[in-house]
C-alpha cells in the first residue's frame, strides 16, 4: 500500500504547479491549447477540491489564461494585472435562464448585462475579448459574483451543452447538462473563437486527469472521493446556468 493512502487530500504531497497530489499530476501529459480570447478564473479561497477540481488544469493548458484565488478585486484590470474593459468581457452566467429561452441549436448564448438574450448572437460572440469564470461551490460562486461589482458591466454567457460531462459517475448531478469548469470554458471559448479544437483539447486534458485519478484510486495511491451532489458544486454550469 502506498504510504500516502488513507491521508486526507490536504496532507498528501502536491505538485507545485497544478496543486494536485503527485499521484494525480498530469502536468507532463496534457497538451497546451492556444486561445485568443482571454480567460480569467477566480477561485474562492475555500474551494478545496484538490482531487477532481479542474480550474488549475484549465489555466495551465490555455495559452491566454489567468488564475487567481481570492474574494474580491477592485476591477477587472486589478484581477488581471493589466488594463482591460469589463464591458468587452463576458462572465459565465449565474442566473436562471432556461435552455428553452436560448436561441435554438446554440450551446452558448450571449446575454446583455441584465440577462436578456441578445438578438444578433454571431456579432455578440465576436465582440467578446475575454471571459470570467468563478470556481467553487454554488454559494461560493455567488459570493464572488456579489463581491466583484465590476462583473455587472460585463455581458453574460449562458450554456446549453448537448453532451454530458466526462465526470460521469464521479459526480451526482441534478441535470444531465452539468459541466465541470474546464468543460464550460472549452465550450465557451470554442463558440466565441469558432475553433472546436479548443474544446477538444481541454476535454482531452480533463479525460487524462480523470484516467489518472481512477488509476491512482485503483492502485491505492489516493482514497476515492465520494460522489458529490452536483446541485451544490456545478449548478452554475448547467444548461440552466
Amino acid at each position: 500500500m502506498n504510504e500516502t493512502a488513507g491521508l486526507p487530500p490536504e496532507e498528501i504531497p502536491a505538485c507545485p504547479h497544478c496543486a494536485k497530489p503527485l499521484a494525480l499530476c498530469v502536468c507532463e501529459a496534457v497538451a497546451p491549447v492556444e486561445n485568443r480570447v482571454a480567460v480569467l478564473i477566480l477561485q474562492h479561497p475555500q474551494e478545496q477540491d484538490r482531487l477532481l477540481g479542474t480550474a488549475r488544469l484549465a489555466a495551465q493548458q490555455l495559452s491566454n489564461a489567468t488564475f487567481k484565488v481570492g474574494l474580491s478585486w477592485a476591477s477587472l484590470s486589478k484581477a488581471l494585472g493589466r488594463e482591460a474593459d469589463a464591458s468587452q468581457w463576458a462572465v459565465l452566467h449565474l442566473g436562471s435562464v432556461k435552455p428553452s429561452e436560448l436561441p435554438p441549436g446554440r450551446e452558448v448564448a450571449v446575454l446583455d448585462k441584465k440577462g436578456v438574450v441578445l438578438p444578433d448572437q454571431d456579432t455578440a460572440l465576436k465582440g467578446i475579448r475575454g471571459i470570467v469564470v468563478f470556481d467553487g461551490t454554488w454559494a461560493q460562486a455567488k459570493t464572488l459574483w456579489w463581491r466583484n461589482a465590476w462583473v455587472l458591466k460585463a455581458r453574460r454567457l449562458a450554456l446549453a451543452p448537448k453532451r454530458r460531462s466526462l465526470y460521469g459517475d464521479l459526480r451526482r448531478e441534478p441535470r444531465r447538462e452539468s459541466l465541470s469548469t474546464i468543460e464550460a470554458i472549452g465550450l465557451a471559448l470554442s463558440a466565441i473563437e469558432g475553433k472546436p479544437e479548443i474544446d477538444a483539447g481541454l476535454r482531452d486534458g480533463f479525460s487524462t486527469m480523470l484516467a489518472k485519478y481512477r488509476a491512482a484510486v485503483e492502485a491505492g495511491e489516493v482514497v476515492a472521493q465520494a460522489p458529490k451532489a452536483g446541485g451544490d458544486r456545478r449548478r452554475k454550469w448547467r444548461g440552466k446556468t
